[in-house]
C-alpha cells in the first residue's frame, strides 16, 4: 500500500482523471506526454489493436523515456517497423491489472509473448528496470501504468557458437599428419 502511495505521489507527471469512457489510445493522445508512444503505435499499426475492447495493461514510457535512448534510436526504430512492434508488445499485458494486482506479482506475460520482471523496492515499483511513476489510468478498455524508461525484450538465445574453421581445419591436418606419420 506504501508503493502504491508513493507512486501516486510522485510529482514528475499529474495523473489525469479517469478516462474510462475513452480507450488507451485516446487517453494516450489526450494526456500529451506519449506523443513519441503514440507515433510509434501508429507507426506500427497498433492503434487499431489497442482501441479494440482489450481489456489491456500498458506500461506507458513518457516522452522523457524515449527520449533518454541513444541519439538516433527513435528515428531507427521508426525505420525497422517488426522491432518497433516487439518493443511495443512488449510494454502490453493482456488483460487489466491494476497497481493494487501489479505489487503482488514478480512477472507478467506481455503481448510478445516474454515477461516482465516486476519488483517492490521500498516505496518503488518497477516493471524491469523501468520504475513505475503514475498508476492506474482508468480506460474503457484497460488500464496505463505510466513508466520512467522504455522496456528492451531480451534478444532470442543465440545459437550455440561452431569452434572456428580454421581450427576445425588445424585440427584435422594435425590428426592426419599423425596418422600418415605412425602408419595407421
Amino acid at each position: 500500500v506504501m508503493a502504491l502511495l508513493a507512486i501516486s505521489a510522485v510529482p514528475a507527471l499529474a495523473a489525469p482523471p479517469a478516462q474510462a469512457d475513452q480507450d488507451i489510445v485516446d487517453t494516450a493522445v489526450a494526456n500529451g506526454s506519449f506523443t513519441t508512444l503514440v507515433a510509434a503505435v501508429q507507426a506500427a499499426g497498433l492503434v487499431d489493436t489497442l482501441k479494440s475492447e482489450g481489456p489491456f495493461t500498458v506500461f506507458a514510457p513518457t516522452d522523457d523515456a524515449f527520449a533518454a535512448l541513444p541519439e538516433g534510436t527513435v528515428e531507427a526504430l521508426l525505420n525497422d517497423i517488426p522491432t518497433l512492434t516487439d518493443i511495443l508488445l512488449y510494454h502490453v499485458v493482456p488483460g487489466k491489472v491494476m497497481a493494487a494486482d501489479v505489487v503482488n506479482l514478480s512477472s507478467a506475460d506481455t503481448a510478445l509473448g516474454k515477461p516482465v520482471a516486476i519488483r517492490v523496492e521500498g516505496e518503488a515499483v518497477y516493471v524491469n528496470d523501468a520504475q513505475v511513476i503514475i498508476t492506474d489510468i482508468e480506460t474503457s478498455n484497460g488500464v496505463i501504468h505510466v513508466i520512467d524508461a522504455v522496456l528492451i525484450p531480451p534478444a532470442d538465445e543465440a545459437p550455440a557458437t561452431m569452434p572456428e574453421t580454421g581450427a576445425v581445419l588445424q585440427a584435422a591436418m594435425d590428426i592426419f599428419d599423425t596418422a600418415v606419420a605412425t602408419g595407421n
